[in-house]
């Protein structure tokens, strides 16, 4: 009852500052965070969380599959059809740069085995749509942008997964069975492309049947009740959840505008919610012996992942590109390690692997620093775009629909 006392003022707190959040570097992610880490053992000691606790795995799930799913619904396939390349770009040849990167500086600083640094590369590989969404939902970013950056953070969370699993399975106790389960994950992830497809697909051809259909006030539920059933379905079957999420989003734009415009509020506040309750449950593990477990070796990657490794993979990736030099700047800036992380992570630990614990270790601090640099920097990001400009509107003319959308995001 504690922690949902805490989740309570901290919510209120990140509502009634929500409108200087939108204007500032103030960031409500880092509120969550924060609040998280001061009731957990290592300050106040006012709640227990360790990293096998059921609802870190839980919390950090749902958002990841909550998210995904909201942000699926952003992605128009007519406007991917003209720039696909630029995210085949980012996701072919940025995403592997990072991998391998970020894999290099793991052995070399922090003296992890290789199979561990090319596990620890998996995981920070992907960006996370939890963060990536403070950018990808304000409207002074070009177009363009959005759609790269939330196409790219959208799927590369499915393209990392089974990298992780077969690499967990080549550094643990079963590493003679890599193999063996690479056909196991294939399926998984191809079970949840067709579900994430299917089942959408089947329920609003049922809402066009004349005898059925939802009435109005409960037209927004109708997503939310996909939503939930294939959340359930990915589990029982153990399907991707979240490449099933954001096809599912997708494919319900696709199909039905009208369910997707009356879902979008309901879907962006409960997808803010399940964001803020993992990352107070996240805050809660970052205790000050988590900080001193880490090396100094270990800190300098960390830095390295975020300031170099990241920028530099897709600043090469989007080379000869008709992206301008700020937009090319701001993509590879913006590459934020969160959730899907924090999933992934957790797999390692509870794998048992023999640098386990070391790798998780990496892996949580570097969340913890990305989620506070890029949570704080959207704002002076987007204001680095003038959308009036490049729209073409003379700046005598600018109306207040160009103004940033007034989101509860950081």
């Amino acid at each position: 009852m504690v922690l949902v006392m805490v989740f309570g003022v901290a919510l209120l707190i990140a509502v009634l500052l929500s409108g200087l959040a939108a204007r500032t570097v103030l960031s409500t992610s880092l509120l969550f965070l924060v609040g998280g880490a001061l009731v957990s053992e290592g300050f106040l000691g006012l709640i227990h969380i360790t990293p096998d606790s059921e609802i870190v795995s839980v919390t950090a799930d749902l958002a990841l599959f909550a998210v995904l799913f909201t942000d699926g619904m952003h992605v128009s396939f007519p406007k991917l059809r003209e720039n696909w390349r630029n995210p085949v770009r980012a996701l072919g040849l940025g995403m592997p740069l990072a991998f391998v990167g970020m894999a290099l500086i793991t052995h070399y600083l922090v003296g992890l085995d290789w199979t561990t640094s090319f596990l620890v590369g998996a995981v920070l590989a992907p960006t996370d749509p939890v963060f990536a969404s403070a950018i990808v939902g304000r409207k002074e970013v070009p177009a363009k942008l959005r759609q790269l950056l939330n196409v790219e953070s959208g799927i590369n969370d499915g393209l990392a997964l089974p990298v992780v699993l077969i690499l967990i399975a080549a550094a643990g106790p079963t590493s003679g069975h890599a193999e063996a389960s690479l056909g196991k994950i294939a399926l998984e992830l191809v079970l949840g492309l067709v579900f994430g497809i299917v089942l959408p697909y089947i329920v609003i051809e049922l809402v066009r049947f004349r005898l059925l259909g939802a009435e109005p006030k409960l037209q927004p539920l109708l997503p939310l009740a996909i939503g939930v059933t294939l959340y359930a379905v990915c589990h029982l079957t153990h399907a991707n959840p979240y490449l099933a999420a954001f096809s599912a989003g997708a494919v319900l734009t696709a199909r039905s505008l009208e369910a997707k415009e009356a879902f979008e509020p309901l879907g962006e506040a409960l997808a803010e919610l399940a964001k803020f309750a993992a990352l107070l449950v996240f805050g809660a593990l970052l205790t000050p012996s988590l900080f001193g477990d880490l090396s100094f070796g270990g800190y300098v990657a960390v830095i390295f992942a975020i300031v170099l490794i990241r920028p530099a993979s897709l600043l090469l990736s989007l080379l000869g590109t008709r992206f301008t030099r700020q937009e090319k700047l701001v993509a590879a800036w913006f590459g934020p390690k969160g959730f899907a992380s924090v999933v992934y992570g957790l797999l390692v630990l509870q794998a048992g692997i023999p640098q386990g614990q070391e790798a998780f270790t990496l892996i949580a601090v570097c969340i913890a620093f990305s989620i506070i640099a890029h949570s704080s920097t959207d704002v002076p990001i987007a204001r680095l775009f003038d959308v009036d400009d490049l729209a073409g509107i003379p700046a005598g003319h600018k109306g207040d629909d160009q103004q940033p959308e007034n989101r509860v995001m950081a």
